[in-house]
């Protein structure tokens, strides 16, 4: 069968020069797939083959992309790139989902490989960008708004790096990653998984790491959400955590959030641990959260809501200023976490800074 070709030559060979620039070029057996708008995204990504790119000119699409074949890239030309609903509601399991991109393996084997970049996904009932049972997934200057639950989500996969994204005015989380979610299960090692150098605002939390383990979340800005990071663990085991938040600034995430049937109303959060182990927070620049609710504050520590303790964890080195009810809180009761080097005025109980 013949691959995908695309007409308008002399146009894509210049969007191909704008984006590529002097880069060396690809192997032979190696494709660019460029599509414009009013053009078939999934056309083009069922045509690629691992290895190739998918190139979306500048405008707005509105449709859901589904992605399985390894080694692809799916790229715009940066924000000026839009995948939004097709009011339509054409079929397929990403968009019957409510979601923008979906990156999905098979319970046996993980999709390798793949990337999505420079492009902007907004207004899915689901998630902008949906990834499961991945390895080595790329998610960069992606731009996720007003999506109704995540701006970007993974679940079951190892590898990912999430970096120079934008998610702002998400349902829940901008960022979500977990080990499952439909089911329980202790929590999973994503191999050295990174978020790195994102910028959440406006959601109800900026960054979730739900029952997971081996992850750096580092240099990320987080503002305007009503909790900046959190670390979530249960009693199932493995435990979550082993894992490092690090050099971020996390600045007056102050947007009030409801109560809900898993959480507390949230306001105020600056980084909260519940229900983790072996976690180190450090480096972390964390000002102006404020918020009356048993989650408010600068960096806490909470027993999670199944009653299971923090444990071990490092709060080491952290500068935190204006948070209220206190730059550190400490309510969980394990005896085994520790508060060191930390630049802060004011703890509960008095004595952590």
């Amino acid at each position: 069968m013949m691959r995908f070709h695309i007409s308008r030559l002399a146009c894509a060979a210049a969007i191909i020069g704008a984006v590529f620039g002097a880069a060396p070029p690809v192997a032979a057996d190696q494709m660019t797939h460029v599509v414009f708008p009013g053009q078939s995204i999934q056309r083009a990504v069922d045509a690629a083959e691992p290895g190739d790119t998918v190139l979306l000119a500048p405008g707005t699409y509105r449709e859901s992309v589904m992605v399985s074949t390894p080694g692809v890239t799916l790229t715009g030309m940066g924000r000026s790139t839009v995948i939004e609903p097709d009011t339509n509601k054409a079929a397929g399991k990403c968009a019957e989902a409510g979601n923008g991109i979906c990156v999905i393996g098979t319970k046996d084997h993980d999709v390798e490989g793949v990337t999505i970049a420079s492009l902007t996904v907004t207004g899915f009932t689901g998630s902008g960008v949906f990834a499961m049972a991945t390895d080595g997934l790329t998610v960069r200057n992606v731009t996720a708004v007003k999506n109704g639950v995540w701006g970007i989500a993974q679940e079951r996969s190892v590898h990912g790096v999430f970096r120079k994204n934008t998610a702002r005015d998400n349902g829940d989380a901008g960022l979500f990653l977990a080990n499952t979610i439909k089911e329980e299960a202790g929590a999973a090692d994503t191999g050295g998984t990174v978020v790195e150098r994102n910028r959440l605002e406006g959601n109800r939390i900026g960054i979730t790491v739900r029952r997971l383990r081996n992850l750096t979340v580092a240099g990320n800005h987080l503002t305007g959400n009503c909790a900046g990071v959190f670390v979530v663990g249960d009693e199932n085991k493995p435990r979550a955590g082993a894992l490092t938040v690090r050099d971020n600034t996390i600045a007056r995430n102050n947007k009030s959030c409801p109560k809900t049937a898993r959480l507390d109303a949230l306001q105020g959060s600056g980084i909260v641990l519940t229900g983790a182990e072996d976690t180190l927070v450090t480096g972390n620049r964390i000002t102006g959260n404020v918020g009356a609710s048993p989650l408010s504050g600068g960096i806490v520590l909470f027993k999670s809501f199944v009653g299971t303790t923090s444990e071990r964890n490092r709060i080491v080195d952290n500068v935190l200023e204006g948070n209220a009810p206190a730059d550190l809180v400490n309510t969980d009761t394990s005896k085994s976490n520790t508060f060191e080097g930390n630049t802060c005025r004011a703890s509960s109980p008095a004595g952590l800074c």
